[in-house]
């Protein structure tokens, strides 16, 4: 099992935009092979704090989710939305960041 926490920071006012892009990565990611929770959670102390907690079978489907269209597409549709971001891939044995 594979699991990934990605946080976001998003610009003041750009929260609208930015889940609704999310929302139709969180759809596309849904239906993938391999893909047991996908969604996006938001801080309750700010406002401006995202994160999408992401659930796989095994790093073959990550990798193949990575390499998707979909979230090809999210990631050019948040360029100017996100601040900085960071994404944890965590392992059995360890934990990626990036």
């Amino acid at each position: 099992m594979i699991y990934v926490v990605a946080t976001f920071r998003i610009r003041p006012g750009a929260l609208e935009p930015f889940v609704e892009a999310a929302y139709a990565l969180i759809d596309a990611a849904r239906r993938e092979s391999g893909c047991i929770y996908y969604d996006l959670h938001a801080s309750v102390t700010d406002p401006d704090r995202l994160m999408g907690l992401e659930r796989w079978n095994d790093r073959e489907t990550l990798d193949r989710h990575l390499a998707s269209p979909h979230l090809a597409t999210f990631n050019a549709a948040i360029l100017d939305f996100v601040l900085s971001s960071k994404v944890e891939i965590i392992h059995p044995d360890h934990v990626d960041t990036r």
